[in-house]
């Protein structure tokens, strides 16, 4: 078959109908919590009778930059979403970098459906709809792609597909709740079933990880709902492969506290205030169940700044694990350089980093503050229901996921 090329890398027509599943926020223990419990039969199977495999997420761990590293095939230096929300220098301001016109690389669904093939795609949340779907043709017939949190919304010029809700036989769910994700994978089967579509990639909201750790309860029960989801795309002869766009990992004190690190008031002490521009990338119109908490910050210094002495000075600040110079961080991270800041500091596994206590609202944090960003989310699971041949040395990277279930199902 004629291979697809975007961005520099080939992939060949599907010769199965195929869907990649990001599960956000899916640390690896919360996969094997639920199959110790017995919550989870179908993931369980696929990890014993396909793969299973530990891959690499992009560095910031985010939802944005991970999720169009997926859609893509390529780190954030390829395809510039380097967060969910960036300081634009052009414009002098802080905006959210959820609009299709940030994205500087074609997306694979559209690469397969100007090949002639079906997509389709799913998210969660709105935000990133626009995003993943950039390029798609629904005027042929060929492409469907929505969200759950504007299922209601959709039509057939800006979406391929209307009456959502009643396709998929549930109502709107609410963006703060499992049944956001549970509307993905009800209507990802459905498509699998009715549309069935050559390639469909699915992706879901971590608000559940942000909530509970794994082994559960709650998090049982979500993972159950998901195994479920899997065993019906499995029976539908899809090739299944699931990862996940970055881990989480408990981010608070003996008390239940958020740990954080406040980096307005360093700079302030530094240089006087005003002087620097914190930017939180992880900041999105849904910061309820983590208060703009992350792991990963990048700051704008006024000119002439010695850069060197700020990051030793971040250095000797108890809970940074990495501060770089932008050169040395888009070097190390594959990150855009145009949409960074002088400097970039990542915090450890149990920290996250703030602007300043009075600009993070944290009275929805009903729960401990678990959250996301640094290198110690970075680990995450690569599982398919088939068996993988990977090339003997090749760095696994979450960005591989459809060259993976394209290119190295075993016949």
């Amino acid at each position: 078959m004629t291979a697809i090329s975007v961005n520099g890398r080939d992939y060949p027509a599907p010769k199965n109908p195929t869907v990649v599943i990001c599960i956000d926020g899916s640390e690896p223990g919360y996969i094997e919590k639920a199959i110790e419990a017995g919550f989870a039969p179908n993931f369980a199977r696929m990890m014993h009778n396909g793969a299973n495999l530990i891959a690499e997420c992009v560095i910031p761990s985010f939802t944005n930059p991970n999720n169009l590293s997926i859609i893509t095939g390529r780190p954030p230096e390829v395809h510039g979403i380097a967060g969910n929300f960036f300081y634009d220098p052009a414009t002098g301001k802080e905006v959210m970098m959820n609009d299709p016109s940030f994205l500087r690389a074609p997306t694979i669904l559209a690469g397969v459906q100007q090949a002639g093939h079906k997509v389709a795609m799913v998210t969660a949340k709105d935000k990133l709809r626009l995003l993943l779907s950039k390029g798609l043709d629904y005027a042929k017939g060929t492409a469907i792609a929505f969200s759950s949190e504007k299922a209601d919304k959709a039509n057939k010029a800006e979406n391929g597909i209307e009456n959502v809700c009643d396709f998929v036989g549930m109502g709107v769910p609410d963006v703060y709740s499992a049944g956001l994700s549970e509307f993905v994978f009800a209507a990802g089967v459905k498509l699998a079933e009715t549309f069935r579509p050559d390639l469909m990639y699915l992706s879901t909201t971590d608000y559940i990880q942000h909530k509970t750790a794994p082994g559960t309860t709650i998090a049982n029960d979500f993972y159950a709902m998901i195994d479920r989801y899997l065993g019906r795309l499995d029976a539908l002869g899809y090739t299944v492969l699931a990862t996940a766009d970055h881990g989480m990992n408990d981010k608070h004190h003996a008390d239940k506290s958020p740990q954080v690190v406040y980096l307005e008031p360093l700079f302030e002490s530094w240089l006087g205030k005003g002087a620097a521009r914190v930017i939180l990338p992880i900041t999105d119109p849904y910061v309820v169940h983590h208060g703009a908490l992350g792991s990963f910050a990048t700051i704008y210094l006024p000119e002439g700044v010695d850069r060197e002495s700020m990051i030793h000075k971040l250095k000797l600040i108890p809970g940074v694990q990495v501060a770089l110079t932008r050169e040395a961080a888009c070097a190390e991270f594959e990150l855009p350089p145009d949409r960074l800041g002088d400097l970039v500091v990542i915090s450890t596994r149990h920290v996250t980093l703030g602007t300043a206590p009075d600009k993070h609202d944290l009275s929805g944090l009903t729960e401990p503050l678990r959250s996301h960003g640094g290198l110690t989310e970075q680990r995450v699971p690569m599982i398919s229901n088939r068996k993988l041949s990977i090339p003997a040395g090749h760095r696994l990277r979450t960005f591989d996921a459809f060259w993976v279930a394209l290119n190295c199902v075993e016949a």
